[in-house]
């Protein structure tokens, strides 16, 4: 039995005492204790190494005190594993030596093992578990499709992804088979990650809102769908997409247990969008939190004031920045819970 099982009861529409709390990309960039791993470590090794990341998970726990760990890990896993190389590389970011641009590479492309292939995730989940002694809840995640697709095919970061898109809008047949092939590769991950029991799953569409409405139906949405449809029988999912806000009315009718929403969007709009009774997460502005800690703490209330103590659960707009100070990050979790007193 979790101890702190407010994130579970938010999730399960449940009236709560006060909203849960917890933080995107808060087992990572901005805390002292991660930079001292990173300094040892490249990104991929503390991918790799189940006793890093599991300690990765747990550190923002001990520290800032949230409602729920995600696991450390990354969404480039999942290409990793279907057999398409994945680089980080400092000032670039993630970078793929060989991208996908032809029909003939996306049929190089497989549906792995997952076990052979990313068995050190669910070693990390295993030892996170062991850690977090049921303190808190665990979060499992994947990106999108069409968000890995975005790199598959770009090779790198970009502003517009043209070339992702380019590439659906010319040689659309290859295009929607790469993205089945990573859709029935993060079913199988995400299942794998819930036998080991993690208790949520997030699926973030970082790059949904480079598209048009309509093609996000056909190129993101769908896709994610498939992996709700799928993970709904055996677990919470959440789904966040950035800059997705057209999409909102379609997410609420799927089997999706809660939403996330960035800043660009006020809770009213969120709400009225989502027919008022999903359970909606987010939408702090990560750059907010270079506020002083007591305009963070007002914003905090104003911001649950607005969505609604229930039916709600209290996060950023997306990944926390690395110049947050940790005094900071601690009074945005701090004023949430004490929110009501």
């Amino acid at each position: 039995m979790i101890k702190n099982d407010l994130f579970l009861r938010a999730l399960n529409n449940e009236i709560v005492e006060r909203p849960p709390v917890w933080m995107m990309r808060q087992a990572g960039r901005y805390l002292p204790e991660f930079m001292a791993i990173k300094e040892k470590y490249d990104f991929f090794t503390r991918c790799k190494t189940p006793e890093l990341a599991s300690e990765i998970t747990v550190q923002p726990i001990r520290i800032v005190k949230p409602d729920a760990a995600i696991l450390f890990s990354d969404i480039l896993v999942i290409p990793q594993a279907m057999g398409i190389e994945v680089e980080l590389q400092d000032n670039i970011g993630p970078f793929l030596p060989n991208p996908i641009r032809t029909t003939a590479d996306v049929d190089r492309v497989f549906i792995p093992d997952i076990n052979d292939t990313l068995g050190y995730v669910m070693d990390a989940i295993d030892m996170t578990r062991e850690k977090l002694n049921n303190e808190v809840p665990l979060i499992g995640f994947a990106g999108s499709p069409w968000t890995i697709f975005c790199y598959a095919v770009e090779g790198k970061g970009s502003k517009s992804f043209d070339k992702a898109k380019g590439f659906c809008f010319s040689n659309p047949v290859a295009a929607h088979n790469l993205l089945q092939k990573i859709t029935d590769t993060t079913i199988l991950y995400l299942k794998e990650k819930v036998k080991h029991g993690v208790n949520a799953v997030q699926i973030f569409d970082s790059w949904g809102g480079m598209l048009s409405p309509v093609d996000y139906q056909e190129f993101s949405w769908f896709y994610m769908n498939q992996i709700v449809e799928a993970l709904a029988p055996k677990t919470k999912v959440i789904v966040f997409g950035k800059g997705c806000w057209f999409a909102l009315d379609e997410m609420a009718k799927s089997k999706a247990s809660a939403i996330g929403v960035d800043w660009t969007i006020t809770a009213k709009n969120a709400r009225y969008l989502t027919g008022g009774k999903k359970t909606l997460q987010g939408n702090f502005d990560p750059s907010r939190l270079l506020s002083p800690i007591p305009v963070i703490k007002k914003m905090v209330h104003q911001m649950i004031d607005e969505f609604g103590k229930d039916n709600y659960i209290v996060n950023l707009g997306h990944g926390i920045l690395p110049n947050i100070p940790v005094d900071h990050a601690k009074a945005f979790v701090d004023a949430v819970k004490e929110y009501g007193q």
